[in-house]
């Protein structure tokens, strides 16, 4: 009777406590709490980052200014030249038999001038003494006018000419590198078709559009630094005087574009290349800055339009917030509205959602 007592004991004890776990959810017994960082302030300096591309300040696109086949080639992409130097000719056999056709019929005109000269000049000896009336000496003289204006023509067409067949050789414009060559020995050159793109590797720049509120601070900043990704170099510091603002701002976007000189010793960087300007701003000068704080790049939810963090709230417990990003800072993010400093964030928004579901 005792042993029978004390197994229903057992059972009863075992039941309930089947019972009580049963009731809980597994996800509240077993669930280690969720990893918080603290929002902290972005501090007393504002660091601006704007995304630029590398620009030749002398560049130029060499076309052909006459027809013709191209006849020699002389350089390849990647090749430095010099002024002047002959990049490719164009057959210039027909303009060389036209400049020697005016050369011809420029030295019969000067023969006509010369016979016309002596004969105008006879002609007024005998005038002045009365042997050849006033109406012959002007038909000679008008003759005369006539052969010098026809020689001055044809010194002008012959000097054409000589320019027309020296359009056939291509030279560079500056001294340079050639970046591009779209053509090869035998494609017909046109006039306005591009031949050759040439850039001065010793004057290179950077382009920004950054926001006209920007612009207008610039004054103000602390540094600016030029960063070129694709270049292993450290970032080079800009002097304010070497940045320059174009006085026009974009109507749509309310921009501003800007203009930084890059040092000449930095031969490795061409036109082309991504590179990026920061800003350091005193957060004084940026009042919005200076209230904003920081928190891990991972911690931030995307759902359609939504963006936002899971806070912890006064019981513990984690709740979406919507918030308002500002500029990315290496691996964290700048909050600028919907966020307080010392606020605990959590930093797997994943773990966050599954424990804000409802259990079953």
């Amino acid at each position: 009777m005792r042993c029978f007592r004390f197994a229903s004991t057992v059972v009863t004890v075992l039941l309930a406590s089947g019972l009580v776990l049963a009731g809980t959810p597994a996800a509240a017994v077993d669930a280690p709490p969720l990893a918080t960082v603290s929002a902290v302030a972005a501090g007393s300096e504002a660091i601006l980052a704007f995304d630029g591309v590398v620009e030749a300040v002398r560049e130029a696109v060499v076309a052909a200014q006459v027809p013709g086949a191209i006849v020699a080639l002389g350089v390849e992409a990647g090749d430095r030249v010099e002024k002047d130097r002959i990049l490719l000719r164009i057959d210039a056999r027909l303009a060389d038999r036209q400049a020697a056709a005016n050369e011809a019929l420029l030295q019969s005109a000067r023969a006509d001038l010369a016979a016309a000269t002596r004969d105008v000049e006879r002609q007024r000896r005998l005038h002045r003494e009365s042997y050849i009336s006033r109406a012959a000496l002007d038909s000679a003289e008008s003759g005369f006018v006539a052969a010098r204006s026809r020689v001055d023509a044809l010194v002008a067409q012959a000097r054409a000419a000589h320019i027309q067949s020296g359009l056939h050789e291509v030279k560079a414009p500056f001294a340079g590198v050639v970046s591009d060559v779209p053509v090869s020995d035998g494609d017909m050159a046109m006039p306005g078709r591009p031949l050759f793109a040439l850039y001065d590797p010793a004057a290179l720049r950077v382009a920004v559009v950054v926001p006209q509120t920007v612009a207008a601070r610039l004054g103000d900043a602390l540094a600016l630094r030029i960063e070129v990704p694709g270049m292993p170099s450290a970032p080079v510091s800009v002097a304010p005087a070497d940045v320059q603002l174009l006085p026009v701002v974009d109507a749509a976007s309310h921009t501003a574009r800007l203009r930084i000189a890059l040092p000449a010793q930095h031969a490795a960087v061409v036109p082309g290349m991504f590179a990026r300007l920061r800003i350091t701003l005193a957060s004084g000068a940026d009042p919005a800055a200076a209230a904003s704080v920081t928190v891990p790049a991972v911690a931030v939810v995307r759902r359609a339009e939504l963006t936002g963090l899971y806070v912890l709230d006064g019981s513990g417990r984690a709740m979406l917030r919507q918030v308002r990003l500002g500029r990315p800072l290496g691996d964290r993010v700048e909050i600028l509205a919907g966020l307080a400093a010392g606020e605990q964030v959590v930093v797997d928004p994943l773990a966050a959602a599954r424990r804000s579901r409802p259990s079953p």
